[in-house]
Order: structure tokens, then C-alpha cells, then sequence
């Protein structure tokens, strides 16, 4: 008789994946009042609160299925293109103020959101390289062991 897979959901990884929701509800109500209200004052801006808001609902979902296999490289990637993200719009949000007049989740690196956006992802890559799911053989064969 096996005994029961350690849920991985515990600990830093269950309030990494509340981060990550919270993350996903701010960003999501932010670019949707930004977009109906004042969509063309600054396209760019707003669109980018919008692909945010899509990036955190993304790996908040891939964080709590990562310990399957897509999901698990879902997560990698959205992640990896939140990191991308944040680094490049807050450079440029400082280095080209013009360009974005309008405050954006990673203008800034995120300082409307207390640098949390700049943070995150290095807390999520480490998750993710820490907790790998365990390939099926490797599965059988921890519970041949126990047997």
C-alpha cells in the first residue's frame, strides 16, 4: 500500500500562488477600468496593465497545476516572460518617461504595486526550480521502494 503524494501546495508555495491571484485581481481591475474609462489616452499603457493581468491569472493557474508536466513548463514560461516584462517596461518606463505617461503594473518596476511585480518571478523561478514535478517512472519506483 502506498502512502499519499505530499501535496505540493504548502508552505511558501501556497502563499506565493495567494501573491500571484492577488497579483492577478489587482492587475486585471486596473487594466479594465484604464481600458473602459480612458482606453485612448494611452493604448500602450493600458495594454500592457491588460497583458500583465493575463500573465499573473496565467502562472497563478500554472503555479497550482505545476506538478504536471505542461503546466509545470507553462508556469516556466509565463513567468520567464513576466521577469522579461517588468525588467523591460521599467527600464523603459524610466528611461523613455514619454513613452509611458501613463502608469502601467511594471512601470517603474512595479513601484505602484510596492516593487512586488519586480520581486515575484525570482520567488516563482526558484519555486519552480525547487518543487520539479517527478517524472511518472520516478513515481512507480518511489512506490515500489515503499512497498
Amino acid at each position: 500500500m502506498s502512502s499519499p503524494a505530499r501535496p505540493r501546495m504548502t508552505g511558501i508555495g501556497r502563499v506565493l500562488v495567494i501573491v500571484y491571484g492577488i497579483m492577478a485581481l489587482a492587475a486585471t481591475g486596473r487594466s479594465f477600468v484604464q481600458i473602459v474609462q480612458r482606453f485612448d489616452e494611452a493604448p500602450l499603457a493600458y495594454t500592457l496593465s491588460a497583458v500583465a493581468a493575463l500573465v499573473y491569472v496565467l502562472a497563478t493557474l500554472a503555479l497550482v497545476f505545476s506538478d504536471r508536466r505542461a503546466w509545470y513548463i507553462v508556469a516556466w514560461v509565463a513567468i520567464c516572460f513576466e521577469l522579461v516584462g517588468v525588467l523591460v517596461v521599467g527600464t523603459l518606463s524610466i528611461v523613455l518617461p514619454d513613452l509611458f505617461a501613463h502608469q502601467t503594473v511594471w512601470s517603474g518596476y512595479g513601484i505602484g504595486y510596492l516593487f512586488v511585480p519586480l520581486v515575484l518571478p525570482f520567488f516563482g523561478l526558484w519555486w519552480l526550480i525547487a518543487h520539479r514535478p517527478r517524472h511518472a517512472a520516478t513515481h512507480r519506483l518511489a512506490a515500489a521502494v515503499r512497498s
